[in-house]
């Protein structure tokens, strides 16, 4: 005898006849492999296909024996400048043609943008490699010797051979002033970027004002700013710990505008959760905001160190140059490598020239291994994935129980 249903009951066994087909249907569809066609070939965008490959290429040679016939044949343009303008008009303009050939004008617009940026990186990065290739060119004769690096310049004359003098005392100066300006502007920088973010109030706008304000500040007048407060009116005399108060004041506002700017992206809700834990502000920003933007921290560190390391006229007025080493920040006059390159660039002897440009050498493998250094010490530690016992596939030697 069959039982009746109710409506309810009725609507409830439908309901479920109907998510069991629905359940069906989506697994067929997951296990069936789909079938594009022979006319629907999936490639991904970032990739080009080798006729676009060709299609760039010759667009660009194409434009550079045109700009070879215009520049040599028919213009009187001498000078590669003139020969680089016209190889990239002309690039453009055949690339351009050649896409309007294959493609829409969307296809146009997309080459055309893309040479322009490719184009623009290719300058910049050629810019910064024949700046790099040619310092480390005029040094060359200077680096190979060990003395350049465990000697001092006391006692050698502007026209001694390279086998006698060196930067130690530049190096060993520049070390302890960026150490002393690195210790003191740290905790005030990150502490104004942690006030601007997380506390704010009514002098949050005035705060970020003068930051703002100090990032464009001239190097001449954090000089002549420390020469007159601690040198004149405080009576130190000019040693490496004014030359360091110098530096402090370059590198402070770029540090603290970067750190500003990394903590604002740090996402709300880690701030949130740590106060809906019970943990104080303070505590809040310690363990969680703090850790959650070190590597943006560590990037903000070394703009502001590759802004102080390179400045020349802060460790002028308050430091001075000295051809000798000088461990002692406070008291005698400090050298650093910015200076010592000044200074021996001025000489006019080429001996000197040539030594200015194995320190200028010198001072770019420092900033490397600096930034290296930096980004290592920053990089978030990833925990160890464990292999789940599940999915742990068995060693060929042994054979399934």
């Amino acid at each position: 005898m069959a039982t009746s249903l109710t409506p309810s009951q009725h609507r409830d066994e439908v309901d479920l006849r109907s998510l069991r087909a629905v359940q069906a249907t989506t697994l067929r569809s997951e296990q069936e492999p789909v079938d594009h066609g022979p006319d629907q070939v999936r490639r991904r965008v970032s990739r080009a296909t080798a006729e676009e490959r060709f299609v760039l290429i010759g667009s660009w040679l194409a434009g550079l024996a045109l700009a070879w016939i215009v520049c040599r044949r028919l213009m009187p343009w001498p000078g590669l400048l003139p020969l680089a303008l016209c190889w990239f008009v002309l690039g453009l303009l055949v690339l351009a043609v050649a896409a309007a050939l294959t493609g829409s004008a969307t296809d146009v617009r997309d080459r055309v943008a893309t040479g322009v940026v490719t184009s623009a990186a290719s300058v910049v990065g050629f810019a910064l490699l024949s700046a790099v290739v040619f310092i480390f060119a005029r040094g060359a004769k200077a680096l190979p010797h060990l003395n350049m690096y465990v000697d001092d310049m006391s006692g050698v004359g502007p026209r001694d051979p390279f086998t006698r003098g060196g930067i130690l005392h530049a190096i060993v100066g520049t070390a302890i002033e960026l150490t002393i300006a690195i210790v003191v502007t740290v905790p005030l920088g990150i502490g104004t970027a942690v006030y601007l973010t997380e506390i704010g109030g009514r002098f949050a706008r005035v705060v970020r004002t003068v930051v703002e304000a100090m990032t464009a500040l001239p190097s001449i007048v954090a000089g002549l700013f420390v020469y007159t407060t601690l040198i004149v009116g405080l009576g130190v005399q000019r040693s490496g710990f004014a030359a360091s108060m110098a530096l402090s004041v370059m590198i402070l506002p770029i540090i603290a505008r970067a750190s500003e700017v990394v903590l604002r992206v740090v996402p709300a809700g880690l701030r949130e959760a740590g106060l809906a834990l019970g943990s104080s502000r303070w505590k809040t920003v310690w363990h969680v905001v703090l850790p959650a933007a070190r590597p943006g921290l560590a990037t903000a560190l070394i703009l502001g160190v590759a802004r102080g390391i390179g400045e020349t006229s802060p460790v002028l007025l308050t430091s001075g140059t000295a051809s000798f080493v000088v461990t002692d920040p406070v008291h005698g006059v400090m050298n650093s490598l910015p200076l010592f390159i000044f200074s021996t660039v001025r000489s006019g002897e080429p001996i000197y020239i040539t030594r200015a440009f194995g320190a200028a050498a010198v001072l770019l493998f420092c900033v490397l291994a600096l930034f290296v250094t930096a980004r290592l010490l920053a990089r978030p530690v990833r925990p160890r994935r464990r292999q789940s016992l599940r999915h742990r596939r068995p060693h060929p030697d042994q054979e399934p129980s």
